[in-house]
């Protein structure tokens, strides 16, 4: 990431299962995307948290090894988990897997040194919404974090490809669906969730149907409320697992 996560941040708890003051639901202000940093690293970690301070974001907790990220999301329940995979303790595989055991709509950011196919696949497995490389412009982290808590798939550019054959790969076997029909959805929710599996964003999903974005945004929620998922990467091995990931033909119906 960029120099400003070269160096510790005062502002910031250092120790391993820190909750800032001011924390609680009843202080945070109306929409503001509260968030909870995991590494164990003290000058990175502090200097992330900085960051996503300077940038309105509100970071409620932060963590020095597994253990204390899983108690410190359970506390307070934030909208995402930032996550390095190699803490103590726990893995950050394991502490992902944890906090999606535990019923949280929050949602995990993993932010890692390791490009390796293994953990970026693991990850994703057990629920990651996320993997971004340590690598990455604070710019395009902040910019994760926000398409993190909305429910925006984000990878580092070259993995995308990557999880979406892993996904294809663990469906070969399955028995493939003609349409969206017997699983509860219109037609219209049908052609989105076809796009989605093929890793189209929703500017691009909008341009193909000739929709707006906020009616692609409205039929993914609605087509994650029906069929009880959480975000984007679970959408699209939903649909990839049951052969709904052939681009569909536009029909110009909103």
């Amino acid at each position: 990431m960029t120099t400003a996560h070269q160096g510790a941040c005062g502002r910031c708890g250092s120790g391993p299962d820190e909750a800032l003051e001011g924390a609680g639901p009843d202080r945070r202000p109306a929409g503001a995307v509260t968030v909870v940093v995991a590494d164990d690293h003290p000058m990175w970690r502090d200097a992330v948290a900085r960051d996503l301070t300077d940038a309105g974001f509100i970071v409620v907790a932060t963590a020095a090894d597994g253990p204390s990220a899983v108690r410190r999301t359970l506390a307070t329940r934030p909208a995402v988990l930032v996550l390095d995979l190699n803490l103590p303790g726990l893995r950050g595989d394991e502490v992902c897997a944890s906090v999606i055991e535990a019923g949280l709509s929050t949602r995990v950011l993993i932010l890692s040194a390791s490009g390796e196919q293994k953990d970026v696949l693991e990850a994703v497995k057990v629920g990651a919404t996320g993997y971004l490389l340590k690598s990455a412009s604070r710019e395009t982290f902040l910019a994760a974090v926000s398409d993190t808590a909305a429910g925006r798939a984000v990878f580092t550019p070259g993995l995308a490809g990557l999880v979406l054959g892993e996904f294809r790969r663990m469906a070969s076997g399955a028995a493939p669906v003609r349409d969206g029909e017997a699983l509860g959805l219109t037609e219209r929710e049908t052609e989105v969730l076809r796009l989605v599996a093929t890793g189209m964003s929703y500017k691009q999903i909008a341009a193909r149907l000739f929709i707006s974005h906020r009616t692609v945004q409205n039929h993914v929620q609605n087509t994650l409320a029906k069929l009880q998922l959480h975000n984007r990467v679970e959408l699209a091995r939903f649909a990839i697992a049951r052969g709904l990931d052939t681009p569909p033909t536009p029909t110009g119906r909103p």
